[in-house]
């Protein structure tokens, strides 16, 4: 049942894309026309701010710090993003982060491998040493050329802080704690352009491009190779744009962009707050939480990276990843303590064992501290995997007879909720809840597995959208053949590639798109594809004018068909 391992290897990830989309990509000719939305403004999230920091300085610079708690919108905090400030105590925060950032980019482990150039006098300003590397950091940084003036701008800082210390490397680190407490670098702008192939209407520049196919797959900054394809314009045919999609696909970094993705879609980020009483559950601890995390994407990713399996496979499976620390919730002995195997659940004995939706990541964050909760994971499974509102209770609801799980005379969650079902006020979402929720009760509040409660035997039968089941595998199942499901993730994905919540002109291409996805036998890897090669997600709305930041660079294309 088990196999020791680390990560699936990069190359293998690379060389699979490769082979799965050669020659493929989806022909727009029959593609649906969508309206556009006005272009945006996405603040960085967290995530994506630490995922630029390393990728552009390197793994071992240490963020300190916090960041300001984040929004949902369309159950995803990327899309969230589009509506959020910086407060002024925010703003503290960055500027303290950007500081950290930049000395130790600039101190004497970092200077050698980020700085190229070298100064005349390490002790005195050298404008030319300052703008070669600022406008080198600073394409990176802000996702595009920077201008003559901004390049400027920022030797100036240098200069005057170099002047002031008598430290090159300080002016230095200066300019580039600036830079990044600027909204070219803490928000991803869509910046516009006068189409040339159609009077009037607008489209995205070649740099937003190239920031919104990278944000997307990799969750991070355009790297090097893209930002050069945006400036020579070849983002702007399908030729070019087919290059960098499958180059990005193909490549090791589609792990982070995927495990982004999920993380944001399931909601993984709640585990970090995740509390249990331990008194309770006294094997659940932070260690636990985390590998919890991990545990559920690794499992991700193995199957729609790695396998290549059907999306839908993600319900049924028994296959898994666990850490000595998981193993004590699960009550299964792990034989490698220091790191990870990969583990099989077997169907005879551990029956319930089945998809994602039965992992501690999902069991246990959907619960109470102290106990389950079929309402709440009834609910989850609703909202988080197949897109559809749940209303919140009313205020004036007495939970006193539902919450009490001592009840002598209700001693099972099925019970109770039957009896709290009798409310007039709650049937109606409880009946859309519930029976999902009790297929789950096999699974105490810390996900480890029991079959009764209360001394009472526990019934995991229930239904969903017509669909019968006994158990928990049953469940998995009829999530699997549930149509909303790879409705839901078609949803979620184009809304987290494009940073808003799709409306109603884009219906169309989703239904469109949900077609392609199931002629594809589900494949993930073939939906990151089709998003990123459609013209849905690069469309803008034609009555809005174009943005007075204009690119620095080249922006010529070639003369195939534009998107």
């Amino acid at each position: 049942m088990f196999k020791i391992l680390t990560r699936p290897k990069a190359a293998s990830l690379a060389c699979l894309a490769m082979v799965l989309l050669a020659g493929c990509g989806p022909s727009t000719g029959d593609e649906p026309l969508t309206g556009g939305v006005p272009p945006e403004m996405r603040r960085l999230t967290e995530d994506q701010y630490r995922h630029v920091v390393s990728d552009i300085f390197g793994d071992d610079i240490v963020l300190g710090g916090r960041f300001d708690p984040t929004i949902r919108s369309n159950g995803l905090i990327s899309v969230g993003a589009s509506t959020v400030t910086i407060s002024p105590s925010a703003f503290e925060r960055y500027d303290y982060l950007a500081r950290s950032i930049a000395a130790q980019v600039v101190d004497k482990n970092h200077r050698g491998e980020m700085i190229a150039c070298k100064p005349v006098d390490p002790k005195a300003p050298d404008d030319t040493c300052a703008k070669q590397f600022l406008g080198r950091i600073g394409r990176l940084l802000y996702r595009r050329p920077l201008s003559q003036d901004e390049i400027d701008g920022s030797a100036a800082i240098a200069k005057s802080t170099t002047a002031a210390t008598g430290d090159f490397y300080a002016g230095l680190g200066a300019s580039l704690g600036a830079m990044m407490e600027t909204p070219a670098f803490l928000y991803v702008s869509d910046r516009v352009e006068p189409d040339p192939d159609h009077k009037g209407a607008f489209r995205l520049d070649a740099y937003s491009k190239a920031a919104r196919l990278s944000f997307f797959l990799w969750n991070s900054s355009p790297d090097d190779a893209l930002l050069t394809a945006a400036q020579k314009g070849e983002l702007n045919s399908r030729s070019g744009l087919a290059k960098q999609v499958d180059r990005m696909i193909a490549s090791p970094r589609i792990d982070a962009g995927t495990r982004a993705f999920f993380a944001d879609m399931l909601m993984l980020d709640d585990i970090d707050t995740l509390q249990k009483d331990t008194s309770i559950y006294p094997a659940f601890g932070l260690r636990v939480a985390a590998d919890a995390r991990e545990e559920t994407l690794r499992t991700i990713t193995d199957l729609l990276l790695v396998k290549h399996a059907d999306y839908r496979d993600l319900f049924t499976t028994r296959e898994t990843y666990l850490s000595s620390y998981l193993g004590l919730i699960y009550k299964v002995p792990v034989q490698n303590p220091e790191g990870w195997v990969q583990y099989q659940y077997p169907p005879d004995e551990s029956p319930e064992r089945v998809g994602i939706q039965s992992q501690i990541s999902f069991v246990a964050l959907h619960a109470h501290p102290g106990s389950s909760s079929a309402t709440i994971r009834g609910r989850a499974v609703r909202e988080i995997l197949l897109c559809q509102k749940v209303p919140d209770p009313p205020g004036n609801v007495d939970f006193t007879l539902f919450s009490d799980g001592h009840n002598p005379v209700y001693k099972t969650a099925r019970q109770r909720l039957a009896a709290h079902a009798t409310v007039p006020s709650c049937a109606g979402c409880h009946k859309l809840v519930d029976p999902i929720g009790l297929a789950m009760e096999d699974f105490d509040g810390a996900g480890s597995l029991r079959s009764e409660e209360n001394g009472a035997p526990i019934d995991t039968s229930g239904e969903l959208d017509g669909v019968k089941y006994k158990d928990a595998a049953g469940l998995g199942t009829a999530l699997h053949d549930n149509p909303n499901i790879p409705a839901c993730l078609v949803n979620r994905l184009y809304a987290y590639a494009s940073g808003h919540n799709p409306a109603k002109s884009e219906a169309a291409w989703l239904a469109y798109t949900g077609k392609q996805f199931a002629d594809s036998g589900y494949k993930f890897t073939e939906l990151l594809h089709n998003i990123a090669m459609s013209n849905a997600l690069y469309a803008v709305s034609s009555n809005k004018p174009p943005s007075p930041q204009r690119s620095a660079g080249a922006t010529a294309g070639d003369k195939e068909k534009p998107l």
